[in-house]
């Protein structure tokens, strides 16, 4: 039985893909930072722990890598933070905020990665959570589109120091969720796909044999269907 570990698994895209992990027999160790939400879907799912807590707390980190105990098939980098809503212009955006947005998503999936690699298997997937606004200037974006952009950059590094591992960055598109929610407040965004249609994408990397290296989820899943 193959072991992961799902960061921010108590919605959005964090649940599609653990559902989805957990129904092709993975065991599991998944977290986010409310526990009730966490509780309602997880506190009763055979081989999956979850653990509430918030990525940036090392000792949090530290419990996740022990719940799954080794060997680690597949770490899942998903948890994230947007930062203030709706996004101010880099000129106005608040530096203690942007050095929160900073530590859960770019120095925490680091943090993490690190207290995992001991227990990676070869060839184990490390899948980084991304998204365009980490290659595109969008103007408002510049808190987690940079963020994200340095995500992106340490992925790659990575994967040229870890050759024995997978290592993808993975832009899932813009999806219906409550981030993208937050991100636009006061929008409707019914028009935006649900979170499921970007797991067939992942799960391609996940269990394929595609090289380490940045993808689009949403080009991949159009390509498995």
């Amino acid at each position: 039985m193959p072991v992961g570990i799902v960061t921010g698994a108590s919605r959005g895209l964090g649940l599609a893909l653990a559902r989805a992990l957990a129904g092709r027999g993975w065991r599991l160790v998944v977290d986010a930072r409310g526990h009730e939400a966490l509780d309602a879907e997880w506190a009763s799912r055979a081989g999956v722990v979850a653990i509430a807590g918030d990525v940036t707390d090392a000792d949090h980190r530290r419990a996740l890598i022990e719940a799954a105990g080794g060997p680690i098939d597949l770490l899942v980098n998903n948890a994230s933070v947007l930062g203030p809503s709706p996004q101010p212009p880099l000129r106005a955006y608040p530096l203690d905020e942007l050095r929160r947005v900073y530590e859960a998503n770019v120095i925490a999936p680091l943090a993490l990665v690190q207290l995992a690699l001991p227990r990676l298997v070869e060839g184990a997937r490390v899948l980084n959570v991304t998204s365009d606004a980490g290659v595109e200037a969008y103007e408002g974006w510049g808190g987690y589109g940079s963020s994200k952009g340095a995500l992106e950059q340490w992925s790659a590094v990575l994967a040229a120091e870890q050759p024995e591992l997978r290592v993808y960055a993975v832009d899932p598109g813009d999806m219906r969720t409550q981030l993208h929610q937050e991100a636009y407040p006061g929008e409707d965004i019914s028009d935006r796909p649900p979170p499921e249609e970007s797991v067939p994408g992942l799960l391609a990397l996940i269990e394929g044999d595609l090289a380490s290296g940045r993808y689009r989820a949403l080009e991949l899943a159009e390509v498995t269907v």
